[in-house]
């Protein structure tokens, strides 16, 4: 039995791994699906503090209280940077990082650095809200964005999608115990839209890891391909 966890990214909560947890858990695997601080069910928890650091200390506490070792961390977009967060705290509870069609970032980087036009798509619906502002609107634009065309799939992102405080994708990550995490392996999950359109640069970062695998679907691939996410992390998890 594996011990994975799923964080899931901006603007979503742990209801977006709902297929690919099922199918994990049948597996007979130890699945947890946290929801980040200000988002989902944790809506009423959001103030003009919650940040990147929050959402790093939502998992780390996660692994702590929980008692979390050896575990297979999985960040789908935003959640790349969630994760490489967790993994300088707690290296010793992580056994593998999976990037899931997500962000890379080295140390000093913030989302808004390493994804300029995409975080100046997600702005573009910026709105302050009791002085917060908030960003990722769930709008027509928005949605489609997800790369999702089931209707169940669409209705469920238009109903529970909420708007992300700007500054988790503006705050930098600064590592403490850089030279432990990077002896962690790492795998990546790429939709093949994201190499196609990546930099050099970016594409670099995307396959920088000990295992590379490719699906050729929209961003929000656990929700439009959860059985072959779920195989490929049945794969890291028999390895």
């Amino acid at each position: 039995m594996a011990v994975i966890v799923l964080v899931h990214g901006g603007g979503h909560g742990g209801w977006c791994y709902a297929k690919v947890a099922r199918l994990l858990r049948a597996a007979g695997h130890d699945v947890y699906t946290p929801t980040l601080t200000g988002l989902g069910e944790r809506l009423h928890l959001l103030t003009s503090e919650t940040s990147l650091s929050t959402h790093v200390t939502d998992v780390v506490n996660l692994l702590i209280f929980e008692s979390l070792r050896d575990v297979i961390l999985v960040g789908h977009s935003y959640g790349g940077m969630v994760i490489t967060g967790v993994a300088d705290q707690a290296p010793e509870r992580i056994r593998e990082l999976v990037y899931l069609d997500a962000a890379h970032p080295d140390d000093g980087e913030s989302l808004a650095d390493i994804a300029a036009a995409s975080m100046a798509f997600a702005r573009n619906s910026s709105q302050t809200v009791d002085g917060i502002e908030l960003v990722m609107w769930p709008n027509d634009e928005m949605v489609a964005a997800m790369g999702v065309s089931a209707p169940d799939d669409v209705a469920m992102l238009r109903e529970k999608m909420l708007p992300h405080p700007w500054k988790c994708f503006e705050e930098r990550l600064r590592f403490t115990n850089g030279d432990a995490m990077g002896r962690i392996p790492r795998t990546n999950i790429n939709c093949t839209a994201s190499l196609q359109y990546s930099s050099e640069a970016d594409r670099a970062r995307q396959l920088d890891g000990h295992r590379n695998f490719e699906i050729d679907t929209g961003h929000d691939l656990m929700m439009t391909e959860p059985q072959r996410v779920a195989d490929m992390l049945l794969e890291i998890a028999a390895t």
